[in-house]
């Protein structure tokens, strides 16, 4: 590709840099961040108020971290996955999937209260970080190795070190191609894919384990790390479908962006929607037909009350309704109708982290609080402003990389 043609691609369609753009960026990005930590000072304030506050504020801290981070662990995924298939039609949106995973940055940042909480001996969020009940309980006592608090926070560390490696790698290839244009840079960054997905399967699946299955040390599922990713995929989907609606209706960018791209998002989005129901409901069956009390006990609670009703809520919301509603070729080609089902799937992945980490925190039902919706809407407004800033550093499309007219073209 010429210098010419990356001149005329990157203003204005593609960019912040604008100058009456730059400043309702700047303006947006501020108010994003106040509204997010004004979120997150009022729940706090609830949390050391209220009866019992602090432990429902640490769970409702946990699935904000956990719902921002994986949008951008799924971004991390999808990255990697288009450069190793040298997939042509999604250079026009993997700009904006590279600022997603660019900012699990902010993630590790606002995973450290979690981690200075553990190392403080606080124990109102992960029971084995209470002494005097691992030394009580047989199970817990033997996972103490492994369930300890200076390990667990050594391993988040290692978790987001590799994350932020591979995303500021990728990145880095691929902002240098916008002033190169040179293809090299798109054998490195598919040369680099293949260990990046293969590490951040492996980093995932632990992290998983450690922040979310943890909460309950006696129960434990095999399957659970890829759960995590489906949902990871689907939230992240999701997101990027949405992000693209914004950024070409409030600031009229990327208006390359056209029905055939917004189909393809689509068939992704139903696609690992039905892989996040189809790994669900495995582990469900694995479950039921072995009939292990060790297992069975974690989904007897959200069988019962109100998490039945949950339950119940995730088969429909999650699975059935987007199934249906997804499945129309016409349906995944307009905008409006793609982006109500990206919200309501980003709805129903809250919901769902909020079934995998409440119940160790309330058994018998689901207790009304707007803790967690304070704590997403705080935690999201610090992630989305970094995710402004960091977007603001490049185009918005990978305008060196040489497939880019492919994309354009619709092409595969």
């Amino acid at each position: 590709m010429t210098s010419e043609s990356i001149h005329e691609l990157a203003p204005p369609q593609a960019s912040f840099r604008d100058q009456n753009l730059s400043v309702k960026v700047f303006r947006a990005r501020q108010l994003v961040f106040l509204v997010g930590v004004a979120n997150l000072v009022i729940a706090i304030a609830m949390g050391l108020f209220a009866h019992d506050g602090m432990r429902q504020f640490s769970h409702s801290y946990l699935l904000a971290t956990c719902f921002w981070s994986s949008v951008s662990l799924g971004a991390l995924f999808f990255i990697a996955i288009q450069h190793l298939t040298r997939s042509g039609w999604s250079v026009v949106v993997r700009r904006i999937a590279e600022i997603f995973a660019s900012s699990i940055m902010i993630n590790a940042i606002t995973f450290v209260p979690i981690l200075v909480g553990l190392m403080l001996g606080q124990s109102s969020l992960y029971v084995w970080n209470d002494a005097t009940l691992s030394a009580s309980d047989e199970l817990i006592r033997n996972k103490v190795p492994y369930l300890n608090a200076p390990f667990f926070v050594a391993r988040t560390i290692g978790y987001f070190a590799v994350w932020i490696y591979l995303a500021r790698r990728l990145w880095r290839e691929s902002s240098q191609q916008d002033v190169s244009g040179d293809s090299e840079l798109s054998l490195r960054m598919e040369r680099l894919s293949a260990p990046t997905l293969l590490l951040s399967a492996l980093t995932v699946t632990f992290a998983a384990i450690d922040w979310v299955l943890s909460l309950d040390p006696h129960w434990f599922s095999s399957i659970f790390g890829i759960y995590f990713f489906s949902g990871s995929m689907v939230a992240f989907l999701a997101a990027l479908t949405l992000t693209v609606d914004v950024l070409q209706r409030r600031f009229g960018l990327l208006p390359m962006v056209q029905a055939k791209h917004r189909h393809d998002l689509g068939k992704l989005l139903f696609g690992f929607n039905c892989f996040w129901a189809y790994i669900a409901f495995s582990q469900y069956l694995l479950i039921w037909y072995a009939n292990i009390p060790e297992e069975t006990s974690w989904f007897q609670v959200r069988q019962s009350g109100g998490w039945g009703m949950i339950s119940l809520v995730l088969v429909v919301g999650h699975f059935v309704l987007p199934f249906l509603g997804l499945m129309p070729r016409r349906m995944k080609e307009n905008p409006q109708i793609l982006v109500v089902w990206s919200v309501v799937l980003l709805m129903m992945h809250a919901t769902d982290l909020y079934w995998l980490i409440f119940p160790t925190l309330n058994p018998t039902g689901p207790v009304f609080s707007v803790q967690p919706i304070l704590s997403l809407l705080g935690v999201g407004g610090v992630y989305i402003a970094g995710w402004l800033w960091i977007a603001g550093q490049h185009p918005l499309l990978p305008v060196g990389d040489p497939r880019l007219i492919e994309s354009l073209s619709g092409g595969h």
